[in-house]
């Protein structure tokens, strides 16, 4: 089978979009139609099925998935072991502000012990922009924010969405009304947080957003107001409300996603190993 549709096999799952899987792999949508025929024409089998507005995965497309992300990984891995000893670009690796202390450095800790002599570039965005980026082949990989019935990326950890406050803030429980320091609109921390307040009638008042969480937690020690965030994102300075007045706030999975060109020293099989050494390690 082509490897170049079963990228953009991968892409499709990982996004659930034909939209999004065409721009990741600098395709047209009509090229993209092409491949998923081929193949359907390989495997003698329909791959798709349509689940009302959208498209979605027979039983033979879902076996698929599995060789497909195989033989992906197995082709990558071949091309990066002939290619070690090359130059080449810098690792480009995207992360959230608010993962950037307690996911980051150990993620850069695998990848120094696996590729020791490969530099790397850090940038720092919201998840909804990183994925944009990995779309346009600005960011080779990327840790996210996505929700736990997703397939997109490789688990690096389940994680808990809390409300917090400056650790020297007094009660915020019966304050009217509740003043919020928030990620952005795009955020669902964001979006959980208002739909919770307004559903349980607790007046608001939203005195920040940002996507910097270095801003939000400074504001938060100052006792500026609460937030919702994930429990990995509660450093010094923070405490977690334990209170049954607010509403409770989803859980996240934090994945590491590879763009569908990789780099050619980090392809699939290298995010999937050190997914799994990373969850090692945390556990």
């Amino acid at each position: 089978m082509d490897i170049d549709a079963l990228r953009s096999f991968i892409a499709f799952v990982d996004t659930g979009s034909f939209t999004r899987a065409a721009k990741q792999t600098f395709r047209t949508q009509s090229a993209i139609s092409m491949q998923m025929k081929r193949l359907e024409e390989d495997t003698g089998h329909t791959l798709f099925v349509k689940e009302g507005r959208n498209l979605g995965l027979t039983e033979q497309g879902q076996q698929l998935v599995s060789y497909a992300r195989r033989l992906v990984a197995l082709h990558d891995e071949a091309l990066g072991h002939f290619s070690t000893h090359l130059q080449h670009p810098p690792l480009v690796i995207g992360c959230p502000d608010d993962y950037a202390e307690s996911i980051l450095p150990s993620l850069v800790d695998l990848i120094r012990e696996t590729l020791p002599s490969q530099s790397l570039r850090i940038i720092c965005d919201c998840s909804t922009q990183l994925r944009l980026m990995l779309d346009q082949g600005k960011v080779d990989l990327a840790v996210l924010s996505r929700a736990p019935d997703m397939e997109e990326g490789y688990l690096l950890k389940h994680d808990t969405g809390v409300w917090v406050k400056g650790a020297n803030v007094g009660k915020v429980e019966g304050i009217k009304p509740l003043p919020l320091v928030l990620y952005e609109p795009d955020c669902k921390f964001h979006s959980a947080a208002i739909d919770g307040l307004e559903k349980q009638g607790h007046e608001y008042q939203i005195m920040c957003s940002s996507a910097s969480a270095t801003v939000m937690k400074g504001l938060l020690r100052k006792g500026h107001g609460v937030s919702a965030m994930a429990m990995s994102s509660v450093s010094y300075g923070l405490e977690i409300i334990q209170s049954s007045d607010l509403p409770a706030v989803p859980s996240v999975d934090i994945v590491l996603a590879v763009a569908p060109v990789p780099h050619p020293l980090f392809g699939s099989h290298l995010a999937a190993n050190l997914s799994q050494r990373f969850v090692a390690q945390k556990n």
